[in-house]
């Protein structure tokens, strides 16, 4: 009697939306679809369930026949906004587990004719990702459990397990067929249909689509960052013309934010900053637009962790800043000037801080030793990739003051430029072999592998040590390798700019032209009456 009572309560105006959704899922109606999902859903969430979760399934099944993919579509919807405005539990946890993994399962085991928003599908795969995340940072913090938690925890061992996850991703691309295709045409005609290709399904092509970019993120967060970078083949981070993810922004966010990250981590800087100054400059664009978004806060987050993220970059290798967009380098000082100041003097507590902020929330791959957990897993995951990320700087603390001397001459005596710098000839020696190794990294060369890449000087300054056949002593001898700059395609926006002002100078002012227009509008009425 109680589920039949609790059924009755569930207001008429949520029973119609469910009918009503589920009608327009059966039709096909994508704008509809799209207009429940994006909208209705949020208004009544809003109206009724704005801090509880909306009525289970068996409440509204019998208004959509109960159609078995329906139900589980609103599940779907049902545990993310559970997570997003409750505190869900170990057991909402797992059902939600369950209810994916029906989900996916159906739609890789049968022959799906239904054609669902993009943005919905997207955010199924993030979702799915974002409670892979949560379960395992709620599992991490075991140390705080009690032995009843700790009990049911372990009897959930198979529960948003890495390796299913990885298996269900990897599956949803492989059986959509979607890396062939995107090897054919590098990805024009899904662009060009936007996804929804006549007389078939677009939900499993673009639930692959967006699982490549589910695989990086997943590699990203337990720190192989070489394989994250391999799973999003064959999507091109710096050939962006056929990229889909445009029209979804979380999904571009996402796929350049953690390939921007991923570059960070191997070294990688200038393909890293290249990264992160696409996706700002998409940002900039595109923001006001989704001001009303309920992902508008988390792009303004991103956005800042990601321009934290490029100074992190430019402290590191400052021949990176040649490849921003001028836009984009004008909001990076306004917002990080002291940081990246304090950077280059070797500011260890800053990187520290920055990194914090702006890094992933990681994982560990595993499940914590229950019966011996005394620490939160999570930080140990944490302290592991801060710990790489330090290790790196701090062997480059040295090197801004090296490199200032160098700059100051054209060639000097090895021993002299220890004396200057108050360090042994043979420190001085393994620091500029030290600058001369980090000097140089891969650079992506094109094609569709974001791992490959030639080897490069990333530096304006070029030295090498020689003997001086007259006093045979080492010298240091320092050349100066910055390229002349091109102006021509600065000047050329500047001219086109300036041609658009004229153009618009030249225009009658409106007062003036609806003082003509005015004389002419007072006569055709004449003109008809005569």
């Amino acid at each position: 009697m109680g589920g039949l009572q609790e059924f009755y309560t569930v207001p008429d105006i949520v029973k119609q939306w469910a009918h009503y959704f589920y009608r327009h899922i059966r039709e096909r109606n994508i704008p509809e679809i799209q207009s429940m999902y994006e909208i209705s859903f949020l208004k009544l969430s809003d109206r009724y369930y704005k801090a509880s979760p909306w009525p289970e399934v068996q409440h509204i099944a019998e208004v959509v026949d109960h159609d078995h993919v329906f139900c589980l579509l609103y599940k779907e919807m049902y545990f993310r906004h559970l997570y997003a405005r409750c505190q869900p539990t170990l057991r909402d946890r797992c059902e939600s587990w369950d209810n994916y993994i029906d989900l996916f399962g159906l739609l890789l085991t049968s022959n799906v004719n239904m054609q669902l928003p993009n943005i919905w599908l997207w955010d199924m795969v993030d979702e799915f990702l974002y409670q892979f995340q949560s379960f395992c940072q709620y599992r991490g913090k075991v140390q705080s459990m009690s032995p009843e938690e700790i009990e049911n925890l372990k009897k959930c061992d198979k529960v948003w397990n890495i390796v299913e996850v990885l298996n269900i991703l990897q599956a949803l691309v492989d059986k959509s067929g979607i890396v062939a295709e995107l090897e054919g045409d590098g990805g024009a005609r899904l662009s060009q249909l936007e996804g929804y290709y006549p007389q078939s399904s677009n939900v499993l092509r673009m639930l692959g689509y967006f699982a490549l970019t589910g695989l990086m993120r997943v590699h990203c967060l337990v720190g192989d960052y070489f394989t994250a970078l391999k799973a999003i083949y064959p999507l091109n981070l710096h050939e962006r013309t056929h990229l889909f993810t445009p029209r979804i922004p979380g999904a571009h966010i996402t796929l350049f934010y953690y390939g921007g990250f991923s570059y960070l981590m191997q070294r990688r800087y200038l393909d890293a900053a290249r990264c992160f100054n696409a996706v700002l400059l998409y940002i900039y664009r595109v923001k006001a637009a989704h001001r009303n978004s309920p992902q508008y806060e988390q792009m303004l987050k991103k956005n800042e962790q990601m321009y934290s993220l490029l100074a992190v970059c430019l402290a590191l290798c400052p021949a990176a800043a040649k490849s921003l967009d001028e836009n984009v380098l004008m909001q990076l000082r306004e917002r990080q000037s002291d940081n990246m100041a304090a950077m280059a003097r070797g500011d260890i507590d800053l990187y520290d801080s920055l990194f914090r902020d702006a890094c992933p929330k990681f994982v560990t791959s595993t499940p914590p030793a229950y019966d011996q957990a005394t620490t939160n897993t999570n930080q140990l995951a944490f302290r592991a990739q801060l710990n790489s990320f330090l290790l790196e700087v701090r062997s480059q603390q040295t090197l801004p003051q090296l490199k200032q001397y160098l700059l100051l001459y054209s060639s000097i005596a090895l021993g002299r430029l220890a004396a200057l710098m108050d360090v042994e000839e043979g420190a001085l020696r393994q620091q500029l072999l030290c600058l001369k190794a980090k000097q140089r990294q891969l650079k992506w060369d094109g094609g569709k592998d974001m791992t490959a890449g030639t080897w490069t000087v990333a530096s304006d300054l070029e030295f090498h040590i020689d003997v001086d056949a007259a006093t045979g002593r080492e010298m240091v001898l320092v050349s100066d390798s910055q390229t002349v700059a091109t102006y021509a395609p600065l000047l050329a926006h500047h001219i086109s700019r300036f041609e658009e002002i004229v153009r618009d100078l030249s225009l009658p002012p409106p007062v003036a032209a609806a003082a003509a227009a005015a004389p002419a509008a007072a006569a055709a009425p004449a003109a008809a009456r005569a």
